[in-house]
């Protein structure tokens, strides 16, 4: 099962704001033995968002995706999900509950009522409204859920809530996933050779340990090593330090020297 995250919002695309769900994500994931499969941008664009949800409802992934569900002309999270499964949208008795409940408190913490028919409490319900047949997520910061539907799951854009919420699918949902790993990654830093002249090595090891992925990152102004590939392994760690010795000794086979050894 992949893992994929889906971030909306014009104001990331616009640089407007940084954002923070991709590195978060990706911490939580590894602090599970999870790692991420792909990541996709966004804007509000309604019709663009349909179409993306439509492949990811359609992938069998567990997908995460960030932002637009609100109940602000600019959000089109949750009808672009009802559109791409064609599925109707309809307020959910859970979420209603909950939403109502933090109206409630809100009022009560000014002294005020609550008209449960105001034009302001019928558009903080609109957030409750979801695909029928979706499943709500908990919500810790203010009570108001997510959504989801088989393995696709939506959160708030804010940071502060959406990544609690992550957690709480990555441990409620899917713990099956999780995984106790040994090291997963082992690198050298390589100076004195070319990408391509280690290219067939890097094919090499690939080929004699399946499970394993040999990575090359060059660089040709790091402070410390100047013009240098960082070359390694990442994957089964059953195979790792097997391959990563089948590595090494190519390298010196090859005559480029090692700097520095990094296990990450």
């Amino acid at each position: 099962m992949k893992v994929g995250l889906i971030i909306i919002g014009d104001e990331i695309l616009s640089g407007k704001r940084q954002d923070k769900h991709l590195s978060a994500f990706i911490e939580l994931l590894s602090a599970r033995g999870m790692s991420l499969d792909w990541a996709q941008y966004l804007g509000d664009d309604r019709d663009h968002i349909t179409s993306q949800l439509r492949q990811a409802f359609a992938s069998g992934d567990l997908v995460i995706s960030c932002g637009g569900i609100g109940a602000t002309p600019d959000d089109h999270t949750r009808q672009a999900a009802a559109a791409a499964l064609g599925q109707d949208l309809t307020l959910h008795p859970e979420a209603r509950e909950l939403i109502w409940g933090r109206i409630c408190q809100m009022a009560a913490e000014k002294g005020e009522t609550v008209d449960p028919d105001h034009p302001d409490t019928l558009r903080r319900l609109e957030m409750g409204v979801f695909p029928q047949g979706a499943e709500i997520i908990p919500n810790p910061f203010n009570k108001i859920p997510g959504f989801s539907y088989g393995s696709v799951y939506f959160v708030p854009g804010f940071p502060v809530m959406a990544h609690p919420m992550m957690a709480w699918v990555l441990d409620h949902k899917h713990a099956d996933l999780h995984r106790v790993r040994g090291v997963q990654e082992k690198s050298l830093i390589v100076q004195g050779a070319m990408e391509a002249s280690l290219t067939p090595l890097m094919v090499a090891v690939e080929d004699q340990f399946p499970g394993i992925k040999v990575f090359s990152l060059p660089s040709v102004d790091h402070p410390q090593w100047g013009r240098h590939i960082e070359l390694g392994v990442k994957g089964d760690a059953v195979q790792l330090d097997a391959a990563y010795d089948a590595l090494k000794s190519g390298v010196i086979e090859f005559g480029a020297s090692i700097s520095t050894e990094m296990v990450r």
